[in-house]
């Protein structure tokens, strides 16, 4: 007779652990990093007592899904603000964020790091804007980052392992405006790796699979990097074979 904890898990059981990860951190039970920990385990999660490690600390039967408190739109309230003008601002570890963000940094530095967050909105909005100045976001790897904007004689990038493609998982989107100075976004490992304890369910996962949980998550990440080179290359082979031909069609 087959163990209930080892039944394998079905995309749906996966998607409905994820949602009630995301309800736990709009909640405040679960900081940036710990979602995104949760959430990239939860997809590569194979059998039911897998998923269930991911919210064994988490309430039962929470009720109805909270509203979204951001959806991408412009909230009814203010925005927080965080400056460093000929000066240096940062926020780290613990902190609330439950509205959208702007720093602003002229001729000075602004440090926000948003892993040990409280996120209570689906979607982390942050305009960033630097004068001669640099702005830095350090968010958890795995999480899906939108950039735009404008930088003149500047730089605005990103350098963050996102998350394969389908994955419900947090969104940080930073509108960036750079004028002779930076706007970066980095992942936990392109910054100082953030020391957190190992908390029951990870315990547990590394008994069961030691730290191939991680490696999977990346494996992910490179297969879907992979698929969209290989799709990039094509197009433009493609482009390539139609300018030739159309050149070859003028010389007759």
């Amino acid at each position: 007779m087959t163990d209930p904890g080892e039944v394998r898990a079905s995309d749906a059981e996966r998607e409905a652990v994820v949602e009630q990860l995301r309800v736990a951190s709009v909640e405040g039970r679960l900081t940036l990093a710990e979602l995104t920990d949760r959430t990239e385990a939860a997809y590569t999660a194979t059998t039911h007592a897998e998923l269930a490690l991911l919210t064994q600390d988490l309430p039962m039967g929470a009720g109805p899904v909270p509203a979204p408190a951001h959806q991408g739109g412009r909230q009814g309230g203010k925005r927080r603000w965080f400056v460093g003008i000929m000066g240096d601002t940062k926020r780290r570890g613990t902190w609330r964020i439950d509205q959208e963000l702007g720093a602003v940094a002229v001729m000075g530095d602004v440090l926000l790091d948003l892993r040990e967050a409280e996120v209570r909105t689906d979607v982390v909005d942050v305009t960033a804007v630097s004068v001669m100045g640099d702005v830095k976001i350090i968010v958890p790897d795995g999480v899906n980052v939108d950039l735009d904007g404008v930088a003149v004689m500047g730089d605005k990038r990103v350098d963050v392992l996102e998350a394969a493609p389908g994955m419900n998982v947090p969104v940080i989107r930073v509108r960036a405006y750079a004028v002779m100075g930076d706007v970066k976004v980095l992942g936990d490992s392109r910054a100082q790796p953030l020391k957190r304890g190992l908390a029951a369910w990870r315990e547990h996962w590394r008994a069961l699979h030691g730290d191939d949980w991680r490696e999977i998550g990346r494996r992910m990440r490179d297969d879907a990097r992979e698929v969209g080179r290989q799709i990039r290359d094509e197009h433009r082979a493609l482009e390539h074979e139609r300018r030739e031909r159309r050149r070859d069609y003028r010389g007759y």
